[in-house]
């Protein structure tokens, strides 16, 4: 037993120096090797990360972010380019079809950050902390801060604001050496206290608790700050007024960058449950659902109407050798319907269908 732990300790530590010396990031975040090859993995120097964003703001250059919360969608955000991944809490409404965010637990986001980790090698991944995960008190927003790191590969955290206690939780996250975004004007987890989903910054003590609360975020560490359904005027005054970056979503062009839901961008959704919690200034890029609604209805009325698969579609061969043995073998049996199934089968797959 010595001998074999001896051993054990000796592959374990060269394959340690191994990754150190050939630089790979040994990140929980780095897709796992798969049968059919997987997404290449993350090269270091492509990857987004808090510096690029900073660099970005500095600049000048717009930031751009969308929400993802599964493996194909990160995927298409990685080969687009785009800067920021956010895994939203709004993944209750538009992938488990709730009417409201808060439902959604801090569990079910984790299967969500594994996914998106899996297939986003470059952008910088963001989480949001769910509803009833930070509120409580700091330990429990640094707890679940740090299970979206460890257990779901995420890059930072982003949460809403509301009591000081959320600037406090913020804080207390920093300080425990974790990435925040921070989150204000329209707070869809405090739709209870707000009466709904409604815009914020609308009169002068709105507006002005909107730039306050900004200030908060930054003053307490955070790197960025998402600005939701305020009126332009007071997104650019807020925006001008911090020195970190904002992320407009309904708040005008005068933020340091953008974030829309990707099913409401892509035009994925085409049904009356989703119809009704579409926002206002979303604008449709694509009209994905109508084309996922077409496909299904033909491959609906094909699979009626026995076009598909077809020969085209069917490409797995049985010799004919081995295909008169294989009758052979289930005449034996005693399947003489099936040894005729089967053989019909072979001479319908073999001849083209009339043109």
């Amino acid at each position: 037993m010595a001998f074999f732990n001896s051993i054990t300790r000796s592959l374990v530590r060269k394959s340690l120096i191994s990754h150190v010396r050939t630089g790979v990031r040994c990140m929980s975040n780095l897709p796992e090797n798969a049968v059919y090859g997987g997404p290449k993995p993350q090269d270091p120097n492509q990857r987004t990360t808090l510096a690029t964003l900073r660099q970005k703001h500095r600049k000048g250059e717009p930031i751009t972010m969308v929400t993802a919360y599964d493996y194909p969608s990160s995927v298409h955000l990685d080969t687009a380019g785009i800067d920021i991944c956010l895994v939203g809490d709004s993944a209750a409404m538009v992938v488990h079809g709730h009417d409201t965010t808060l439902p959604i637990t801090l569990d079910e986001m984790l299967v969500h950050c594994r996914a998106v980790a899996r297939g986003a090698k470059c952008p910088f991944l963001v989480c949001d902390l769910p509803f009833g995960s930070y509120e409580s008190s700091t330990t429990q927003a640094v707890d679940a801060a740090v299970r979206v790191l460890k257990e779901g590969a995420m890059d930072a955290i982003k949460l809403e604001a509301g009591a000081p206690s959320r600037i406090t939780a913020a804080k207390a996250i920093v300080e425990s050496g974790i990435a925040v975004m921070g989150h204000v004007g329209l707070t869809p987890q405090a739709i209870s206290v707000l009466g709904g989903f409604r815009p914020q910054g609308r009169n002068v003590s709105s507006a002005v608790k909107v730039l306050e609360t900004a200030l908060a975020f930054q003053e307490a560490g955070c790197f960025s700050v998402v600005l939701e359904c305020v009126p332009p005027p007071v997104a650019a005054a807020t925006t001008s007024a911090l020195k970190i970056p904002t992320i407009g979503i309904g708040a005008g062009p005068f933020c340091s960058g953008q974030v829309l839901v990707y099913h409401d961008l892509l035009g994925m959704m085409q049904h009356p449950h989703h119809a009704k919690v579409t926002p206002k200034f979303c604008k449709q890029y694509g009209h994905v659902g109508d084309e996922i609604n077409r496909a299904l209805l033909q491959y609906k009325e094909e699979v009626t109407n026995g076009s598909f698969p077809g020969a085209a579609y069917s490409p797995y061969k049985i010799s004919a050798a081995d295909m008169d043995g294989f009758l052979h073998e289930l005449q034996k049996l005693g399947f003489d319907d099936a040894a005729s199934a089967a053989a019909t089968a072979a001479e319908k797959i073999q001849t083209p269908p009339p043109k």
